[in-house]
Parts: structure tokens; C-alpha cells; sequence
């Protein structure tokens, strides 16, 4: 049995919890951007395949507080490193974070680390040198007031490189955030959905792989399938096959994707394609202002400009009230609209439901909710 962690988008813990104990797992605890949860090892090979929300997967190595660099090396050194780390194990701390915290220095907090976690492997291998020609083991460590958390780094590559995404338009929201957004709705595969600025299709992707049942994992490798000590091969192969199997390939969503740019259209399409979604979703060029829909109790998602440039900025007031002129013509939508755009509410002439403070990257923007009402269950409103 191990403990992991599912770092997160800040403000979305609760969505990747849902998803943990969706896959039968019970999360141990909830701390700002990140779920821990315990299990086998097929936990994690189910993880890393099958998390949308989740930034990367981590094994948690070892908890302690430490204040001095002395300490940090001591209890770094006390973790079972030969547990986890074969002998000629390729390792080294990718990334330290501090935050609050007297130690603050990423680079010696790296540095110290490295060091003891050589002084326990010499003292378990009888090694004075390394030849660190074998397995990657990359490790994370995180020190929020003075609390260190080690962890071993299952995914490799952050998990928002599903493999799908080769064509990348200006200021895309990456695969973990539209999912996570994409969860916060109401959404389900038997109702409309439409993005009107769509860029790289990633709503709509995220979308049609949802309602197709399909794994976000199933297209990229992990550095954990290099472990076979701790995550038998036999393990990927059997959940990759079986969830390959269950992906309802027949299943014909209404999700509709638009933009104006006819080149961004192609590369959404294209990302489409190498997603295995694109007869799923129905792209179009298409101006917001000519956003229609006869159907009703549909979905907006979107991630509209936010105006970076000066040029653009002055257009944003205009383009903003088209999107709430022609919301308001939709019979009984919801829209759910990620911005940093201040003046969304008036563009819409109307309060939002709710919003949210969400990090775009490095941008801070609002995810507003407008709810519209619920369609009728069984003839009944």
C-alpha cells in the first residue's frame, strides 16, 4: 500500500476528489491544490490513466517537519530511499516549492536533498558511486509551513499532455483546467453543448472523451512504467487494455465547436482527429455574432479573449455584449464563461450565479456561472 497525491488546480480540489473516489478510492485528506488518497499499486497506474483534473500523480516517499537545513537532510536521509529506488536508479528533486516556510530556497532545498538521499543509498547499496544509467525516479517536494512532502513522480510529463494537442492556438486553456471546468457544470453527454471561441477545441475534446468514456491516459507513457519493481508491467498492459475496451465508440454527442479563424477551425479539427473525437463534435467558422440554437435547456462553455494585447482589449466591451445578446436569445441555456474580463456581468445584463477565482496559468481569471433553468424530468418541470 502507498500514499499519493493528486496536485491540482487551485479552487478544484473537490472536483479531482470526486474523480479519486469515483475510481474506488477514498481521499485522506484535501489541502490547497492537492488530494491525497491510499492505495495499491494498480491505485496508481489507475491514477496516472484515468484522472482528468489532476495536474501529475505522486507517491508520497515521506513527511516531516524541518526548519534548518540539517534537519532537512537527516530526515531526508532517514526515508527507506532503497524501497523505491533501484541501484542504479537515475534520481534527482525536479522541483521544490516553499511557501511560508523557513526554508525557502528551491535550489538548496534540491541541493541538501540530493545529498542525503545519496548518503542513504550508499549506506543501502554499498555504493561510493552511482551510475544512475537505469530508470528515471524524478522527486517533487513541497514545504508549506515548515511540513516537508516528498513525492516520487509517477506522471512524468504534467497530465494535461493527453498527446492529442499538437496544434496550439493563442492563449489556450490546457486538458486538466477544461476538464475540471467541464465538471463543474451540469453537463452530460445527452445535452448540448457549444464553445463559440473554441481555439484548439479543447472544451469540445475534453468534452466528447467524456461522453465516449474515454481515459485521458491511454495515448502517452508515464515515467512510473519504467518502475516495474513498484508498478508491474502486466498491471499497464491489463487496464490499458480494458480500458480501451470500454469506450463507446457509437455515442454521437450534440457538442459544437466555433471559431472565426478558419486556420484555428483546421487545427481544432486536427487535434480532434488524434484525439479520436472528431466525428463527436461538429466544428464550424463561425462569427459569435451568428451564435444560434433551436433547441432548448443547452450549455456555453467558453474561454473567450481576455484582451492581453491593448488593441484587443478595446474591442473586448463589444464582442462581450454579443456573446450576452445572443446567450439571452437561446431558449433556456446555461453559460459557463472562464475570463479575466471584468465586464461580464453588464455585458450580459445580468448578476452571474456564482464565479470563481481560477489561475489560467499564470492569469488570474473568474469562471462565471449563468444558470438557466433545469430541464423537465419525465413531462415535469
Amino acid at each position: 500500500m502507498f500514499d499519493y497525491a493528486a496536485p491540482c488546480h487551485f479552487g478544484l480540489e473537490a472536483v479531482c476528489k470526486r474523480e479519486i473516489l469515483d475510481l474506488g478510492y477514498e481521499p485522506t485528506r484535501v489541502e490547497d491544490g492537492r488530494v491525497f488518497f491510499r492505495g495499491d499499486a494498480e491505485a496508481g497506474v489507475l491514477a496516472d490513466l484515468c484522472l482528468r483534473t489532476a495536474e501529475r500523480v505522486l507517491l508520497i516517499a515521506g513527511e516531516f517537519t524541518a526548519e534548518t537545513y540539517d534537519e532537512l537532510f537527516e530526515t531526508t536521509k532517514a526515508i527507506p530511499w532503497e524501497r523505491y529506488l533501484p541501484r542504479d536508479a537515475r534520481f534527482w528533486v525536479a522541483k521544490a516549492s516553499s511557501i511560508k516556510s523557513k526554508l525557502f530556497s528551491p535550489s538548496d532545498i534540491q541541493s541538501v536533498m540530493k545529498k542525503a538521499m545519496v548518503e542513504r543509498m550508499k549506506s543501502a547499496y554499498h555504493l561510493t558511486v552511482f551510475p544512475e544509467t537505469g530508470a528515471s525516479f524524478p522527486v517533487r517536494v513541497g514545504l508549506l509551513k515548515d511540513r516537508v512532502t516528498v513525492g516520487l513522480d509517477l506522471s512524468g510529463d504534467s497530465l494535461h499532455k493527453r498527446g492529442y494537442r499538437k496544434l496550439v492556438s493563442k492563449a489556450p486553456i490546457t486538458e486538466t483546467l477544461a476538464a475540471a471546468l467541464l465538471d463543474l457544470t451540469p453537463w452530460r453527454a445527452d445535452r448540448i453543448l457549444v464553445d463559440p471561441f473554441c481555439g484548439s477545441g479543447t472544451f469540445a475534446i475534453e468534452a466528447a472523451m467524456k461522453a465516449a468514456g474515454m481515459a485521458p491516459g491511454l495515448q502517452r507513457s508515464f515515467t512510473a512504467e519504467q518502475w516495474p519493481h513498484l508498478f508491474p508491467e502486466s498491471l499497464w498492459k491489463e487496464w490499458r487494455e480494458d480500458l480501451a475496451a470500454r469506450i463507446d465508440r457509437t455515442v454521437r454527442p450534440d457538442i459544437q465547436a466555433y471559431d472565426l479563424d478558419e486556420a484555428v477551425i483546421k487545427a481544432a479539427r486536427e487535434n480532434a482527429r488524434l484525439a479520436g473525437v472528431e466525428d463527436m463534435i461538429h466544428f464550424q467558422v463561425r462569427d459569435v455574432k451568428n451564435l444560434s440554437h433551436s433547441k432548448k435547456y443547452g450549455f456555453l462553455l467558453t474561454n473567450p479573449p481576455y484582451g492581453e494585447r491593448l488593441e484587443d482589449r478595446e474591442a473586448l466591451p463589444a464582442l462581450y455584449r454579443t456573446l450576452g445578446e445572443r446567450f439571452a436569445a437561446l431558449d433556456s441555456w446555461s453559460a459557463y464563461v472562464i475570463t479575466s474580463y471584468e465586464g461580464i456581468e453588464q455585458a450580459f445584463g445580468r448578476k452571474a450565479d456564482k464565479n470563481r477565482k481560477i489561475y489560467n496559468g499564470m492569469m488570474k481569471t473568474y469562471f462565471y456561472e449563468f444558470r438557466g433553468p433545469r430541464p423537465p424530468v419525465n413531462g415535469r418541470a
